[in-house]
């Protein structure tokens, strides 16, 4: 910890203390953008666009008019934290609060603006505040935007989605160790990642097959636009998901010059590069971000992470290339390498304190997207096309030292998935009333799994799945948007999705209503039948070279979601909203050669091993509630509360709590920015913290006697999930100190990762050497540290 303290200190004095070049200079910057119609996304021209500066500035607003393109400039822009407002005839007016000006990087915004039903001559149409809508204007209920920003700004976010989505009501983390996220009490497979409208595979460094999430994010924030993320009841455009949604969008690069972005610290070194790309008489723009990390760099900080040795790389990118009369262009991609190595030690006086050093490990995870768009609007119609080659690579070998030294495998696992997918999507406003979108997207999967495991009892190592092959699957929809009046709106819609491993189809309906009492204030009910198909291995448990397998007929686990929403906005940028939801799963595979309380309900990753069968059910329940500050003079906080029910019947009839079952969860986010030197708004330092109470998840009890026979944990699976470990507290820390210069922004960021150093419980094993059963405990404190330059 000395060198961590060392690292602040001299951060501190030199963002804070060091000199300026000119003590009477202001930095300003610009501040442009494009003003789209909502749902066709064409451009709004002649609009006009403000912004409001801070207190105290002269002038207080600047100004701009949107041109044939709907694009803005404004300039001379100060640094600092500044609000947008859009006026436009016969539309809503949008308003942004909050933006940050830096002088390292100009300011592009993406704005859409929403047509009233009620013409301008009838009613005065009044500005709103609309932060709390998700940009998809189709979800109703149990959906919200994200920014970038936040997902830079919450403690220990570290710009990854996932990590800053455990803020929100309805979300807790599954382990410290890495960000998979349990939603309403769903197992966290049940959430489906979209990048610019289709399905990509687990977007995370670390991760398993089977799995949502892994040890860090691919991601980069450099990359990432608002995005949208959804916990119940989505709409028809989303298939194959039963617990939530990422929809993730892009961003443009600077169409007008070059900036950089350069920051180091102890998850990696980036950089980041975007600027303009010319095209005949077309400008476009490009942006990308490598990084290039070893966690051994916590080890040299004095942070305890083990003996492996973890490695991680990886590359985003975005180009959008317009084509004038034949629409738009882009190019998009990511790519992750990450590697964990576990030597293991082959001496058994080292298993007494550390049991995992008795094994060896290697693990391996590469994931890659590259996709290709088309997008052209007419003057109500507006459709995308997108082409996408994506795969996944997996690996995983796990060797046991014995008594002699001598090396057991205990697990071998070679996966390769490889997806090709092309997605059409048509949007159509009839009138301001009515609105569609309908489309469809083709997959073609192919694989080859490889999975070994050692059996115990029969003392071999049994194999378990062993197949290269190819399927299809195809999803439809269709919604419909009708909103009567200011106040009622309607959406409908049906998604099918079709697999043609064993030709089995699903029909979704989906259907939502919302009454806005005022502009401020609504109630909205929606419901969605929600289908996902079962992780591909799982298919082909048993096989060889292609063989029928007894699961290869095995239907989607499929779930009904309903929900009540309460929404309201109050002065001061406050929001409220609560939710009542229920939802109910069935055909879920439970175990097939038996009564068991086996239920595929409770896993997080991998494929399960065993012959199952669709005759396994579920139910979640549960009341949120949010009530937050969006950032409003350099304040903001976060209130999630949450208490739920969650419950599943295996193929033995019982119903029981699922692993997920926490019953309650509360986190508290929240955080203040200062202006260091007011007269020049050229420095800034900010601190966030997030604290969580939460109801711990459950665990399976170990059978003792078992155990101490075989030598090895044995849980008694007539109690599956019975123990509920205590409950998990954790407090998040970070802080920012940010300094800008006449054309740079320099950023110093530490978060402390559970600052308390609280070792929070995960679950209960047999030590093997120590002959009892002990408490398997998550990471203590992790210091993560940055420096960014920006420029």
């Amino acid at each position: 910890m000395q060198h961590l303290l060392k690292i602040l200190a001299l951060a501190f004095l030199h963002l804070f203390f060091s000199p300026s070049v000119s003590n009477a200079q202001k930095y300003t910057q610009t501040v442009k953008g494009t003003l789209l119609e909502k749902g066709i996304k064409t451009p709004l021209v002649g609009a006009t666009v403000v912004a409001i500066l801070p207190e105290g500035a002269e002038p207080r607003t600047l100004g701009a008019v949107t041109d044939v393109d709907g694009h803005f400039r404004i300039t001379q822009v100060p640094v600092g934290k500044i609000g947008i407002q859009v006026t436009y005839l016969g539309y809503k007016d949008a308003i942004l609060s909050s933006v940050t000006v830096n002088s390292g990087k100009e300011v592009e915004l993406s704005i859409e603006m929403e047509e009233s039903v009620i013409k301008a001559n009838e009613v005065v149409i009044t500005a709103k505040v609309e932060k709390q809508k998700p940009l998809n204007e189709l979800a109703a209920v149990s959906a919200r935007t994200f920014s970038v920003e936040e997902t830079q700004r919450f403690a220990a976010a570290v710009n990854d989605p996932a990590r800053m989505a455990s803020s929100y009501a309805g979300v807790v983390m599954g382990h410290d160790g890495n960000n998979i996220i349990v939603i309403r009490g769903n197992a966290p497979n049940g959430l489906l990642w979209r990048m610019e409208g289709v399905e990509i595979p687990n977007p995370n460094h670390f991760s398993n097959v089977g799995s949502s999430g892994g040890g860090i994010s691919i991601l980069s924030a450099q990359v990432l636009s608002n995005s949208d993320f959804m916990t119940g009841a989505f709409p028809a455009e989303y298939g194959n998901a039963l617990s939530g949604v990422f929809d993730l969008k892009l961003r443009k690069g600077n169409t007008d010059k070059m900036e950089y972005t350069l920051q180091a610290g102890v998850l990696g070194l980036d950089a980041a590069a975007e600027g303009p790309v010319r095209m005949g008489n077309q400008t476009g723009s490009f942006l990308a971000n490598y990084r290039y990390s070893t966690l051994s760099l916590l080890s040299k900080m004095g942070v305890e992470i083990g003996d492996a040795e973890t490695n991680f790389q990886d590359l985003s990118f975005h180009m959008w290339m317009p084509a004038g009369k034949a629409g738009t262009f882009t190019m998009f991609g990511m790519g992750g390498l990450s590697t964990q190595v576990s030597p293991g030690k082959a001496d058994s006086t080292e298993w007494v304190a550390d049991l995992y050093s008795k094994y060896k490990g290697d693990f391996l995870a590469n994931t890659g997207v590259f996709g290709i768009t088309h997008s052209k609007a007419w003057e109500r119609t507006f459709i995308k096309t997108v082409l996408v080659a994506s795969g996944t690579e997996n690996s995983f070998n796990e060797d046991e030292f014995q008594t002699d030294y001598t090396l057991r495998r205990n697990y071998d696992q070679q996966h390769r998935q490889t997806k090709y997918t092309l997605s059409t999507v048509l949007n159509h406003k009839f009138n301001a009333r009515h609105f569609l979108r309908a489309g469809a997207y083709f997959n073609l999967l192919d694989f080859r799994f490889r999975q070994s495991e050692w059996d115990f009892s029969e003392n071999y190592l049994r194999q378990q799945i062993r197949t290269t092959g190819n399927t299809q699957t195809l999803n439809a929809f269709a919604q419909w948007q009708f909103r009567a009046s200011e106040q009622w709106t309607l959406n409908g819609g049906l998604h099918s999705q079709t697999l043609f491993l064993n030709n089995s189809t699903t029909l979704e309906p989906r259907a939502s209503v919302k009454y806005a009492f005022t502009e401020r204030s609504s109630l909205s009910l929606g419901y969605g039948l929600h289908a996902q198909i079962q992780p591909m291995g799982v298919y082909f448990v048993g096989a060889e070279n292609g063989a029928a397998t007894p699961n290869h007929d095995l239907k989607s686990t499929k779930s009904h979601h309903l929900v009540l929403s309460y929404d309201r906005m109050m002065a001061g940028n406050l929001h409220l909203k609560t939710e009542a939801y229920y939802q109910y799963l069935y055909d879920v595979p439970v175990s097939a050669a038996r009564p068991s309380s086996f239920s595929l309900l409770n896993t997080i990753d991998g494929f399960e091993s065993q012959p199952l069968v669709n005759q396994g059910n579920g139910r979640n329940y549960g009341f949120e509630l949010t009530f937050e500050k969006f950032l409003t003079r350099g304040l903001y906080f976060l209130l999630s509360s949450s208490v739920y029910s969650a419950e599943y019947r295996g193929s033995d009839g019982i119903w029981r709590d699922t692993r997920f079952n926490g019953n309650y969860a509360n986190t508290f986010t929240a955080g203040k920015e200062w202006q260091w030197n007011t007269s020049r708004k050229n420095r800034s330092i900010a601190l966030n913290m997030k604290l969580v109470h939460a109801g711990g998840l459950r665990d399976t009890p170990v059978d003792v006697a078992a155990s101490r026979a075989e030598g090895r944990t044995v849980r008694d699976e007539s109690r599956a999930y019975e123990e509920n470990m205590p409950d998990y507290f954790r407090l998040d820390l970070g802080a920012r100190l940010k300094r800008n210069y006449a054309h740079l922004t320099t950023t110093f960021g530490i978060d402390l990762q559970n600052a308390s150093n609280r070792a929070n419980v995960l679950n209960r094993y047999y030590d093997q050497v120590a002959e009892e059963v002990k408490y398997s405990r998550q990471a203590g404190l992790i210091p993560v540290i940055f420096y960014k330059v920006e420029f």
